[in-house]
């Protein structure tokens, strides 16, 4: 069964939780370079996320466009970095798993903000994406944005490489007045406008809000489209306590992120500081619900 065939067959999907926290958890600071440097690490975390409930594994290439790569000089060839991105988690699936092409931010701003044209991301992510496609992946998701035009950008280009599926996950910094963005963006306009564009699913990850928050979020947005809706929160706002980071503990992170099931969200992951615990015990509640 191909990946759009199971998104429509499937009441819920459970996606994967945090790579980049979980590979500093395991002493890798590479972060998506991690899949050269040690790559038997970023498998391993694929494989323990397949373990632990996850119907789909999401490749460690979040940063990997051109435009990243080169403005924050990260030693890595592009093509290389994402093919070995999308070989892991295909490993560590299997055949019979499912492989998402993870894209994230640029790490720059769109004019008048900054330098670059509405092109330059269209062109980057498009690059991106053929290498993906090219690799195997089974879909795109576009996470983490937290501006509209570039999600859209990102959108067009996944869209002009391949007819596969499509996820475009925002990022919010408020709940207030509707849910926003850091450039602003509304969570009706995000859901309504992505829509618009063509896409297999639309929702919310990390950002500066918590689980319950973000259901908050996924309610405005069931009003806003009649797509499947993805949530995938952070496991709180970590804490510091004698040097070390602390997110929110599998227990609790499950009971308020079944909230945003409740609210509508049917493809449900984690982002920022969960780990396969986290999503063995959000599954296994999703399930009996």
């Amino acid at each position: 069964m191909d990946f759009r065939s199971f998104l429509n067959s499937k009441k819920f999907i459970i996606l994967d939780g945090a790579m980049g926290t979980e590979l500093e958890k395991r002493g890798a600071m590479d972060k998506c370079a991690t899949n050269l440097t040690h790559p038997e690490i970023v498998e391993a975390i694929h494989r323990d996320y397949r373990d632990s409930g996850s119907q789909a594994a999401i490749t460690n290439t979040f940063s990997m466009s051109r435009i990243y790569i080169e403005t924050h000089n990260v030693k890595v060839d592009v093509e290389e970095i994402n093919r070995t991105g999308v070989k892991l988690a295909r490993n560590a699936v299997g055949d019979d798993g499912y492989v998402l092409g993870d894209f994230g931010s640029t790490g720059q701003m769109l004019e008048p903000y900054g330098t670059y044209k509405e092109k330059d991301f269209y062109e980057t992510f498009k690059e991106q994406a053929s290498i993906l496609s090219s690799a195997g992946v089974d879909g795109f998701i576009i996470e983490t944005m937290f501006d509209l035009r570039e999600a859209l950008c990102a959108l067009r280009a996944c869209r002009d490489v391949s007819g596969i599926p499509v996820i475009v996950s925002m990022a919010f910094q408020t709940k207030k007045n509707g849910g926003r963005t850091m450039m602003g963006n509304a969570t009706e306009e995000c859901a309504t406008k992505i829509t618009e564009e063509g896409v297999d699913a639309v929702g919310a990850n990390c950002g500066d809000i918590g689980p319950l928050e973000m259901a908050e979020i996924v309610s405005i947005m069931k009003k806003s489209t009649s797509l499947p809706i993805i949530a995938q929160p952070n496991a709180g706002k970590p804490k510091m306590e004698g040097g070390k980071v602390f997110y929110m503990e599998p227990e609790l992170y499950a009971e308020q992120t079944l909230e945003c099931y409740k609210s509508g969200a049917v493809i449900i992951g984690g982002c920022c500081g969960t780990t396969p615990a986290h999503i063995k015990i959000l599954s296994e509640l999703i399930s009996k619900k």
